[in-house]
């Protein structure tokens, strides 16, 4: 009996210190992102279910107009996270800037033609007026073109090539003003919902290019140093970020608190984005993914040139983030 009085007075004095001592505090990521991009939907399913919470994290989002606002921000040390590509890490390492890189999504975009639409196959496109989202060194757009090349059509000179941005490009598709139309994966979404079909994806062209699976082109970006001091921080970041899409792919519940972000209510559209957001959650190991990445990396290179990855001729050794557990 004066055993168990003890125990009970040493549990009452460890509650009283536990009690009466302050608050831990969470650790606070910074995170920028675009106001209409899918990273909002990824957070509002995180925020939505406590999963911050339980990981002791204190998430502070910064809503910005750009994908290129995100990089300034993190350039100017005032986020520790935004989604961009591993195309941009490795440049900016090759300049100097230590970022890295942990995969998002392999979600890319496609060729989509009106579903009365000849063309059938991709050779199809020859002769006839294509429009690219993105400019002349959107890598979607070069990788198609080096697939092409494979079958001796460079589509620069042998079709009619015009350039705008995602939403202009995705309008004047409708309005028929073009026989074809490369988007970024939203934007084909939205066509796809309309009736619009792919003549072929980005992520369909790519074993042709030397590519094993499906490539994440698009990561949570921060810088290694700061990833090195908030180790386990990162840990539980990319943790909760995997409950989430995890969440996003068993409940169709979930989807009802992202729907409002989609800036859509039709049924169709809202269907199409759950299955290709669904469909580009990466499933494989950090490994393949780089050795992927660096096969890529090249043909972007040959095809792009100095423009677009700066003086590096391969990826970065450092470009992908290695020190999540289990990866």
């Amino acid at each position: 009996m004066t055993r168990v009085l003890g125990r009970i007075s040493a549990l009452a004095v460890t509650l009283a210190l536990t009690l009466g001592a302050p608050a831990h505090a969470a650790d606070t990521i910074r995170i920028a992102v675009q106001k209409t991009g899918t990273f909002s939907w990824e957070l509002a399913a995180i925020r939505g279910t406590g999963l911050d919470k339980e990981a002791d994290l204190s998430l502070e989002v910064t809503e910005l107009a750009s994908t290129e606002a995100g990089k300034i921000a993190m350039r100017a040390g005032s986020a520790d996270i935004i989604l961009s590509d591993w195309l941009w890490v490795s440049r900016e390492r090759a300049m100097g800037a230590k970022l890295t890189f942990y995969p998002y999504s392999s979600a890319l975009g496609a060729v989509m033609v009106p579903a009365s639409s000849p063309l059938q196959t991709l050779a199809d496109l020859k002769g006839r007026k294509l429009a690219v989202a993105g400019g002349a060194i959107d890598k979607s757009w070069l990788l198609l073109q080096a697939r092409m090349k494979h079958d001796g059509i460079d589509l620069k000179s042998d079709a009619t090539i015009v350039y705008g941005a995602p939403p202009l490009i995705a309008a004047k598709a409708l309005d028929g003003e073009m026989d074809a139309s490369l988007n970024f994966w939203n934007f084909c979404a939205q066509l796809e919902a309309k009736g619009f079909r792919r003549l072929a994806s980005i992520e369909e062209i790519l074993p042709n290019l030397g590519a094993k699976g499906a490539v994440s082109a698009v990561g949570y970006v921060f810088d290694e140093s700061w990833a090195a001091s908030h180790k386990d921080a990162v840990a539980r970041f990319i943790a909760i970020t995997r409950k989430a899409k995890q969440l996003l792919v068993t409940s169709d519940t979930a989807w009802d608190k992202v729907a409002p972000l989609t800036g859509t209510s039709d049924p169709a559209l809202l269907k199409t984005y759950r299955d290709r957001y669904r469909d580009g959650i990466p499933r494989r190991s950090i490994d393949d993914e780089e050795k992927d990445a660096r096969v890529l990396y090249r043909v972007l290179a040959e095809t792009g040139g100095r423009d677009l990855v700066g003086p590096a001729a391969e990826l970065d050794p450092g470009t992908f983030y290695h020190a999540i557990p289990g990866d």
